[in-house]
């Protein structure tokens, strides 16, 4: 017996749920190249088990890049263990490549998680894009 998600729209073709506005169960990325070494990557929607591994790999691609990759959650609505192991793998993955990875949380459904789990002081985490934009330049 299959059981499949209500909320989980599947899509094909030239858009995806990464270029429309996400509905429950659904990601919405935005991807904004700040310079040639700056990615921004704007997430909303729910994070969860169903979303995470696209998540991942749109994240992964940048970092694989060698780019410094801004994560910004400020539009999570939830953010699930699925998710959190996607940020832990994202910081692990830019620490071997050598490529900065930043966090931007700002809602109680994405710092709580952090907090709780500790996982907010294994990466750097910001208020917000333009502040972790600017850890560059304070270096």
């Amino acid at each position: 017996m299959t059981v499949q998600d209500p909320d989980v729209v599947a899509t094909s073709g030239a858009v995806s749920a990464a270029t429309t506005s996400p509905r429950n169960g659904q990601l919405g990325l935005t991807v904004r190249t700040v310079t040639e070494s700056v990615t921004v990557v704007s997430v909303s929607g729910e994070v969860d088990m169903l979303t995470a591994p696209q998540l991942r790999a749109d994240v992964l691609r940048h970092i694989d890049a060698g780019t410094t990759v801004v994560l910004d959650m400020s539009g999570v609505s939830f953010l699930g263990s699925a998710g959190l192991a996607v940020l832990v793998e994202a910081a692990q993955q830019g620490k071997r490549r050598g490529a900065a990875f930043r966090v931007v949380a700002v809602e109680r459904a994405v710092t709580r998680p952090l907090a709780a789990t500790g996982l907010g002081e294994v990466f750097s985490v910001f208020e917000s894009v333009d502040a972790a934009l600017a850890a560059d330049e304070a270096r």
